[in-house]
């Protein structure tokens, strides 16, 4: 296997995960162009895109979907309750684009993947993410949520490569220039991983298995890696062999799970 990223952030979110032939897009949250200029910057062909898998609603995460897979000719995967979200909106326009439904925590098979859906707590109608296994190892992507539950822990304990979010530094979202209503949605249970509450998780995690910990998803204006990688130090995951940060600009290019 092998993962890679478009970009991670507030301005836009997309994750490639590859087995043998099949190629899987996480979530798709760029214009068509930037998209597909992005993909050129990995060497990745669009045309060898197998689906599309959807966590959430949320613009950052879905604005390119749809085009995207309309151009492809993929399907797109996405739980029930995300699929009412956006269908409520106005533009969001399904025609020649087949829709499959995902049930969090039942697995489904895309290609050479087994792909189990978490359900996770956060701000969004019905957010999933997702665990990838091709029978050989297995990959985990979770970001967009607010609280590390036990179901959690238990579906990515074992990860032999982990994309984590490490959206924010508590201190620099209670010191910041966010309006209080903002900084109560950011940190609270139903928005997004702060730096410790990641590396809790990561105390939790088989460490000695983890060949890639990517930390993702991180504020520009209340993170920082610095912030980042020290919650890891502290968590005892402070190997930068295998420790690394995915940016806005350029997400983090392919790495190999052996």
């Amino acid at each position: 296997m092998k993962i890679a990223s478009l970009g991670s952030g507030s301005k836009g979110n997309a994750t490639l995960v590859q087995s043998d032939d099949t190629l899987v897009m996480v979530d798709c949250g760029f214009s068509m162009r930037e998209t597909l200029a992005r993909l050129a910057r990995l060497g990745a062909d669009p045309a060898e895109i197998t689906a599309i898998l959807v966590t959430h609603e949320h613009g950052d995460h879905v604005r390119g979907v749809l085009p995207l897979a309309r151009r492809l000719g993929v399907p797109v995967y996405l739980s029930h309750g995300t699929g009412r979200a956006l269908a409520e909106r106005e533009r969001f326009d399904t025609r020649g684009v087949v829709l499959h439904e995902v049930r969090p925590g039942r697995a489904l098979t895309v290609g050479a993947l087994t792909v189990t859906p978490v359900p996770v707590p956060h701000d969004a109608r019905e957010p999933c993410q997702y665990v990838f296994d091709d029978q050989r190892r297995n990959v985990g992507v979770l970001t967009d949520l607010g609280t590390i539950t036990s179901h959690v822990v238990q579906a990515y304990g074992a990860c032999d490569a982990l994309v984590l979010e490490c959206n924010h530094d508590r201190d620099m979202l209670a010191m910041g220039h966010y309006p209080m209503s903002l900084k109560r949605r950011v940190g609270g249970q139903w928005g997004h991983l702060n730096n410790r509450q990641a590396g809790e998780l990561v105390t939790e995690m088989d460490q000695g298995r983890l060949q890639h910990l990517v930390l993702s998803h991180l504020s520009e204006d209340n993170n920082t890696p610095e912030h980042a990688l020290a919650a890891m130090a502290e968590a005892g995951f402070d190997d930068m062999q295998r420790l690394r940060v995915a940016s806005q600009g350029d997400g983090f290019p392919w790495l190999l799970v052996e």
